[in-house]
């Protein structure tokens, strides 16, 4: 049998395929054949990013350098690639940041025909009930307003991992059950009745309403979605939980990190979603690191003692990241698991939005270590490119997404 593997295009990258009938061996199934392995896709935002001097290698491809940044994941290189000079080419420091897995403001987003979706909701969407969660947001704090909806909706991440665990694995009781059909129903008559009104003055208004009229049905069909969702997996059983329960206790913000990667793990391998996103604000205590202010750290003026702590800050989320990574290949999920970590923080001592930190993992990729984009203004490739590819990857059938302008592909950043 050969081995199912195909190019994205451009990035010079393998991705696995369905199997043809004539790859066949007499030892395989057609069952078999006929359920391929389902994709995922988890997307990790630093709000601060990580800083520039120590994140992107020198060189090019499997011989670069890592940089210093990348120390603690050295031993899997085998299983990322690390972009540099992508971005979404938009300013504005910490209130752009959350344009990471869009490319696109909120407040531009009325302009676009999906407002600004990011890419986790579009894979989300593509899931739609396949799993209980199309997919499960977390983070700590208030996370950084990395996940949209195509309705401007920004989702804030479960900052609790009791809650999570909870979530994925505790069933509710026959009151609570109860309670919450009630509230399906109610929320479906509502919607019912708001659609009914539509159609009857939907014919009287003039085109400019009419516009306004069907950006709030996309609302209306977006919370239909969900609740039809809801319904259909409120009487199927959870999973058993392969842990002990995660109890409530005082937060730990910092050191929480882990266990949200073992409960990613296992919402994942479980298939209770196949979408996760993961968020680390601007603001948690690191006390048990030793070091100052994380948000004040990152702002270190290239002063030598600041820029040391901030270091000790940057290797225990990129050696949770290597955790991570060893966690979902444990699970034998890792080559059916695509992982984006970055930032939409380009550098935060200067507040840029420019040259953003962008790791792609696993995914079942022939990864590349280091790819270098053009760094000229008029030969830039859109980060959105990217995400383009990764959708096409997860197994979307769409051109375009957002400000993309085509595919990630080998001529745009080799020429």
């Amino acid at each position: 049998m050969i081995n199912r593997r195909n190019f994205l295009r451009g990035t010079g990258v393998t991705l696995a395929l369905p199997f043809l009938a004539s790859q066949k061996s007499s030892g395989v199934s057609s069952s078999q054949w006929a359920k391929p392995e389902p994709r995922r896709l988890v997307c990790i935002g630093n709000h601060l990013g990580f800083w520039p001097g120590g994140f992107f290698p020198e060189g090019e491809g499997g011989n670069s350098q890592l940089g210093s940044t990348l120390d603690p994941i050295k031993n899997q290189r085998d299983d990322f690639t690390v972009f540099s000079n992508l971005d979404h080419g938009t300013s504005g420091g910490h209130k752009a940041v959350h344009t990471f897995l869009s490319g696109i403001r909120k407040e531009e987003a009325a302009g676009f025909p999906e407002k600004n979706r990011t890419l986790d909701q579009a894979a989300a969407e593509h899931c739609g009930s396949a799993t209980r969660f199309s997919s499960i947001n977390a983070g700590l704090g208030e996370g950084t307003s990395m996940s949209w909806t195509r309705t401007g909706i920004c989702i804030p991440p479960v900052n609790n991992p009791a809650k999570m665990f909870d979530a994925l694995f505790v069933e509710s009781d026959a009151a609570s059950q109860k309670i919450q059909r009630s509230r399906l129903q109610h929320q479906k008559s509502v919607l019912d009745a708001v659609n009914d009104s539509a159609r009857r003055i939907g014919s009287r208004l003039n085109a400019t309403d009419r516009n306004k009229l069907d950006q709030y049905l996309t609302s209306v069909r977006d919370v239909e979605r969900r609740v039809q969702m809801s319904n259909l997996w409120l009487d199927r059983p959870k999973p058993k939980p392969p842990i002990e329960p995660v109890l409530e206790k005082e937060r730990m913000h910092i050191e929480e990190i882990p266990l949200f990667y073992d409960l990613l793990t296992l919402a994942l391998q479980t298939d209770s979603t196949r979408v996760a996103t993961f968020e680390i604000p601007m603001g948690f205590k690191t006390a048990e690191l030793n070091v100052g202010s994380y948000h004040g750290l990152s702002h270190h003026g290239k002063e030598a003692g600041r820029l040391e702590q901030l270091a000790v800050v940057e290797a225990y989320l990129m050696k949770q990241f290597g955790y991570f990574l060893n966690k979902l290949r444990e699970s034998e999920i890792l080559e059916q698991t695509l992982v984006i970590h970055g930032s939409g923080m380009g550098n935060a001592s200067s507040h840029s939005n420019k040259n953003l930190p962008v790791i792609l993992a696993g995914g079942g990729l022939k990864h590349q270590q280091h790819i270098t984009c053009p760094a000229e203004d008029h030969k830039r490739v859109p980060l959105c490119n990217l995400w383009l590819s990764a959708l096409q990857w997860f197994g979307l059938e769409t051109e375009r997404f957002n400000r993309s302008s085509g595919t990630f592909s080998e001529l745009e950043f080799r020429s």
